[in-house]
This record gives structure tokens, sequence and C-alpha cells, in this order.
């Protein structure tokens, strides 16, 4: 396969949040599949720690659609600056990626 496909991070204060951010996602064909879970942050904001329940959101999506990615999440994400982080994959099992490639397709 020549395509190149990525993971996307981001964090989010809560479940439903979380539920309804990749639900949308999902509805648009930015990503083949999100996981969430709920996880403990502690961060750097405004010269303070802080330390914050969050919602950890692992995106899977290929490149080709990224930047749309990036963009729906900062424009529906609550956080002034949201974390998005991307991660590329190297590698996978060829099934799972044709199934990635193909859910990501804009026409579904």
């Amino acid at each position: 396969m020549n395509e190149e496909y990525c993971m996307a991070i981001t964090t989010i204060s809560g479940r439903e949040e979380a539920e309804e951010l990749a639900e949308g996602i999902l509805g648009n064909h930015l990503a083949a599949c999100v996981q969430m879970t709920a996880v403990r942050s502690f961060f750097l904001w405004e010269g303070e720690v802080q330390r914050e329940a969050e919602m950890l959101l692992l995106i899977k999506t290929t490149f080709a659609r990224y930047g749309a990615l990036e963009s729906y999440i900062s424009e529906y994400h609550p956080y002034d600056v949201p974390e998005i982080i991307r991660i590329p994959i190297t590698g996978g099992l060829s099934g799972y990626l044709a199934w990635l490639s193909s859910t990501t397709s804009p026409s579904g």
C-alpha cells in the first residue's frame, strides 16, 4: 500500500464531550476509529501546575485526512489550545490499513 497512515492524539475534559467529538470525527469520515480512555493529566498552564481528569482520544486516520481532522478538532474542541499530536503509523496489518483507507474516504 502506498498510502500513509497516522494516529492523532487529543485530550478533552469529559466523557460526554469526548463522545460528541468522536462521533463528529467519524461522521465526517475524518478517521476510521477513535478509542478513548480516562487519564489523569498533569501539565503546566499559565505558569501553574494543573491536575485534571481528562479523556484521552486515540484517533486512527490517514495523512491525507489529517489536515481536515486537525481543523475539525480545533473548531469543535472546547479548550483554548487543545492537544493535537500526529504520530505516524509505520506498519500494520494490511487488512486493517485497507479498512482504515476505505473508511476515511470522503465518500465513505
